[in-house]
């Protein structure tokens, strides 16, 4: 029986006629031979493989006998590649072909469309307004779910490990994982206080991980209890990688080692769409009665002090898609939040890459391009891809995309024929880019604010952060750290209390503002408002000094610190540090990045934290 299938299924294949390239009759029958080794479901992908111009991937292949099993894992991890991306493999490379293409004739993507500035909300921390939005957002919190995009490794800082792994600041060694959960959890208790017991009472938390990144993200969850959080409460969705491309005709990339596999590579983080829909995790959320869906990056030490005010901002305006800006100087390397309007009318608020936006401002009217407006700034608020969306309006969506987002293609051509590649490419996609299918009645906004509250993220090596001209943000895990003493710096300063100003000092190459020391765990300060109600009287900080703040309710009453104060976790209990605190502290020390007897966490950073004497409370 299995026999005449086979033969049957021989029969229609040599029927086919396959525009694939003069070679495919050549590589036809090498196939053929092999027919029987698969199962039905497998030749149904080769007629697929074949009717997509892909026989050269059967070229070599040997008699039946040899190298089956390897036949068979080829056909297994076609399978693996139709099913992981929204329409199958056909639909993949039918896409290519069309922004190959595109790519090819240089044709604009944003060709009839005009830039202006769309409406949002521009914040400044601390005030009337930004208290407003915050208390509204924790409000909302305990309806929200939130999404950590996580499929990438650290190699590009010069670390080894999984980014989440790393810690945020080395004066506690909070690593960045550790400090999204307490944060999401900080909010979960607050949020369920205010709401005495309307609504849900635990807060999801999604993190999409990677064949990189998802071991080792399970093994730090569990290793450390998950930080805290009930690990029913999380949810890992893994993402996988898409076919590389050789050529303009999209012929699926061979492994250069192993001619049995096609060569793979991340497609982006715009599949956490996908993902969140094909794995029923949105309609779970959305059937419980959810809200809203938060989407942050792996290495942004500052992100929840934005948060809550954003999503204040998007339960009040009603924003369908909310996205967290900070002002951008004209032409820096950030995307610039922006609202395209079409020839035909069609209008979208979409992220627009820099390289793009100075170019499509020329060509709209404004012959400077994109250039400062009186604040010093770009009118176009840079996208820091910390994304809010109301799930109802989302998921709807979704229903009808299965989560598919609007593709690119970057080809590194050998020249200007643009015939061929310099090595294989492959589809991308971004998270940012999901309004782009939206329709024009979709309310999409955005929430600015200094990039000091919501912006410091780790991506830069040593190096290269170094090579960054002078005055531009470093992004490195030396600037990440210093950017979250100086947030809680100011953020004291705003509450009151005096604080040195910083010094300015050189590490791996980098100049900084060195602040006091100064870290807090979520539940004590989760809003500014928080932060306000636990300072009192005349309380001042030199800059020399390190504060960290464990206990939930510890209040600060005139207090004068000059050296390392270090307030432990007491169950509920009130702690009050009064008066003056003096000793000699805890010393920064620079460190070699090229010194390998140091840690690489440490190293990356260009110091460590020498802790010489500090008083403990309670």
């Amino acid at each position: 029986m299995a026999t005449s299938t086979v033969g049957s299924t021989a029969d229609s294949l040599s029927k086919l006629h396959i525009d694939g390239g003069d070679d495919w009759e050549a590589a036809v029958p090498n196939l053929l031979k092999n027919l029987p080794l698969l199962s039905p479901e497998q030749v149904e992908l080769a007629k697929m493989l074949l009717e997509m111009g892909q026989s050269h991937l059967f070229e070599h292949w040997p008699e039946p006998g040899v190298d089956d099993d390897e036949k068979r894992e080829l056909f297994n991890q076609v399978a693996r590649l139709n099913s992981s991306y929204p329409g199958g493999l056909a639909s993949y490379i039918k896409t290519a072909r069309e922004l190959l293409a595109d790519s090819k004739a240089g044709k604009n993507p944003y060709d009839g469309f005009t830039p202006s500035v769309p409406s949002g909300e521009i914040l400044t921390f601390g005030d009337d307004t930004f208290v407003q939005y915050e208390d509204a957002g924790v409000k909302e919190a305990r309806k929200a779910a939130f999404v950590l995009v996580a499929g990438g490794l650290g190699e590009r800082l010069g670390y080894n490990g999984i980014k989440v792994a790393l810690p945020s600041e080395t004066t506690t060694g909070t690593c960045f994982l550790q400090h999204y959960i307490e944060s999401i959890l900080a909010l979960q208790e607050t949020s369920c206080r205010l709401a005495q017991g309307d609504g849900p009472t635990e807060i999801p938390f999604a993190i999409m991980t990677s064949d990189d990144t998802h071991l080792r993200t399970v093994e730090l969850l569990e290793s450390n209890a998950y930080f805290g959080m009930k690990p029913t409460q999380v949810k890992l969705v893994k993402q996988e990688k898409v076919a590389c491309l050789d050529d303009n005709d999209a012929r699926l990339a061979v492994d250069p080692r192993n001619k049995y596999r096609i060569q793979t590579k991340p497609h982006g983080h715009g599949d956490v769409h996908s993902l969140l829909y094909s794995s029923g995790v949105l309609k779970e959320w959305h059937d419980a009665g959810r809200r809203w869906v938060l989407f942050f990056q792996d290495t942004n030490g500052l992100l929840f002090k934005a948060i809550p005010s954003a999503l204040g901002v998007s339960a009040t305006k009603g924003y369908h898609v909310n996205s967290l800006a900070v002002p951008r100087k004209a032409k820096e390397a950030i995307g610039g939040i922006t609202k395209l309007t079409h020839q035909d009318g069609r209008t979208m608020v979409i992220n627009v890459e820099y390289n793009q936006l100075d170019p499509l401002l020329r060509a709209s009217g404004h012959p400077d391009g994109d250039v400062n407006s009186e604040t010093g700034y770009s009118p176009f608020p840079g996208n820091i891809n910390q994304l809010i969306f109301e799930i109802g309006p989302y998921l709807e969506e979704l229903t009808k995309t299965g989560g598919a987002i609007k593709e690119f293609v970057n080809p590194k051509y050998k020249d200007s024929t643009k015939t061929a590649f310099k090595s294989s490419t492959r589809l991308e996609c971004m998270m940012q880019d999901y309004p782009k299918t939206l329709p024009p009645s979709a309310r999409v906004g955005f929430t600015a604010m200094d990039a000091w509250v919501a912006y410091a993220p780790v991506k830069n090596n040593p190096e290269d952060a170094a090579k960054v001209p002078k005055g531009n943000p470093y992004h490195s895990a030396t600037s990440g750290e210093m950017t979250i003493y100086k947030a809680n710096s100011l953020t004291l300063r705003k509450a009151g209390v005096k604080v040195d100003d910083p010094v300015l000092q050189v590490f791996n190459g980098q100049e900084v503002e060195v602040w006091p020391r100064i870290v807090w765990k979520p539940k004590w300060g989760l809003t500014f408002s928080d932060v306000r109600s636990k300072v009192r009287g005349n309380c001042s900080v030199t800059q020399r000094s390190t504060m960290v703040i464990k206990a939930p309710n510890c209040h600060l009453v005139d207090l004068s610190l000059d050296g390392a104060l270090i307030v432990d976790d007491v169950d509920g209990t009130e702690v009050k540090v009064v008066g003056p605190v003096q000793n000699k502290g805890w010393t920064i020390e620079s460190v070699d990045y090229t010194d390998t007897s140091v840690p690489e966490e440490v190293r990356i950073r260009g110091f460590k934290i020498n802790k010489i004497e500090q008083l403990l409370k309670p």
